[in-house]
């Protein structure tokens, strides 16, 4: 089944195209969508939604065609949008009570949805306060809460990390798995943190400029390399054993590519992995060999998987690839705390 269609799909302005040609085709599941500031996923969005027509070209959300049944869409689809955009007078039950009233459901089982669905985002006595009082995760969830109140088939992310710190973002990031493994929503979810879309999806969409630059699954992604990730403890006699490590693995004549630069999430980490060159299964019994010699602790020795970041460096469009990839170790809007 195609949740999400495209064909040729265009939306030019006077000055600027922001979609050029698009075809996609998106199944269910997790679908990331990735690209710069300008790239036109809140173009797509907006024309996914019926609220933006087309320039040329067509599209489909769940066999709907955008052009002619943009409110059959809107009554299957929910949108949770980037800005903020709540009322801070009213409460979270009230304004997704009003919500999903707004969708089509009586009084009493808007009721009932948004009990059951603010439980499910993680909020509980909070929900009678007025949302103005709301740190920006409590407002997160009341965003996304209003996306499912009406039980969509889909729904429609756009940054739903932002803003939050590290410990808000895993537990968005879980929630939006949930969704999907729970409920059986499919998801589309843009973000700038490609880590975020490496560890919650299962489809990746890459898009620049308007146009498609890549499409595949997480899986084809993030490959499994021949490069072995080594992490150690460090001693008191060996203050940094990374560098003890890899001293006495190129004295063995092991071929070492370096130091990765990612941490587990796919963001700029401080450089304590060392990358070694794997040429049989001589290589692992030198690692464990020369750890041990040097009286140091062995955390971890995996084959090790390409981040998506690593991957767009080798498209043809690496403009794109570095803009995404250096949103991922910066702060964007208020609040943002990065590891």
């Amino acid at each position: 089944m195609t949740v999400i269609a495209t064909e040729s799909l265009s939306k030019r302005f006077p000055r600027v195209t922001a979609l050029d040609r698009l075809s996609l085709d998106i199944g269910p599941g997790v679908t990331g969508l990735v690209g710069s500031n300008g790239a036109g996923k809140s173009t797509l969005i907006k024309i996914l939604l019926g609220l933006s027509p087309a320039t040329e070209g067509r599209a489909a959300v769940l066999g709907l065609d955008v052009a002619t049944e943009g409110a059959a869409i809107r009554e299957r689809v929910g949108y949770m949008p980037e800005h903020d955009c709540l009322p801070p007078d009213v409460s979270a039950t009230e304004f997704v009570v009003h919500m999903a009233r707004m969708s089509g459901l009586p009084p009493t089982a808007a009721r009932e949805r948004t009990a059951d669905t603010l439980r499910h985002v993680g909020l509980y006595e909070e929900r009678y306060r007025p949302i103005g009082g709301y740190s920006t995760g409590m407002k997160q969830r009341v965003k996304l809460a209003q996306a499912l109140v009406h039980d969509p088939q889909l729904v429609l992310l756009d940054e739903p990390t932002n803003g939050l710190d590290p410990v808000g973002r895993d537990e968005m990031l879980g929630l939006i798995r949930r969704i999907h493994t729970d409920f059986g929503i499919s998801v589309l979810v843009t973000s700038h943190l490609l880590g975020e879309l490496e560890r919650t999806c299962d489809h990746v969409v890459v898009i620049d400029g308007g146009s498609l630059l890549r499409s595949s699954s997480t899986s084809d992604f993030t490959q499994i390399t021949t490069t072995l990730a080594v992490e150690v403890t460090d001693s008191d006699d060996h203050p940094d054993g990374t560098d003890a490590v890899r001293r006495a693995l190129t004295g063995a004549g092991v071929k070492l590519v370096g130091l990765d630069g990612l941490d587990a999430a796919g963001l700029p980490g401080a450089g304590h992995i060392l990358l070694v060159e794997a040429t049989g299964e001589e290589t692992y019994d030198l690692v464990r060999d020369s750890v041990a010699g040097l009286g140091l602790g062995l955390i971890r020795m995996e084959q090790r998987r390409h981040h998506i970041a690593e991957v767009f460096r080798t498209e043809e469009a690496p403009q794109a690839a570095v803009a995404a990839t250096a949103g991922a170790g910066e702060q964007k809007g208020s609040g943002r705390d990065e590891h």
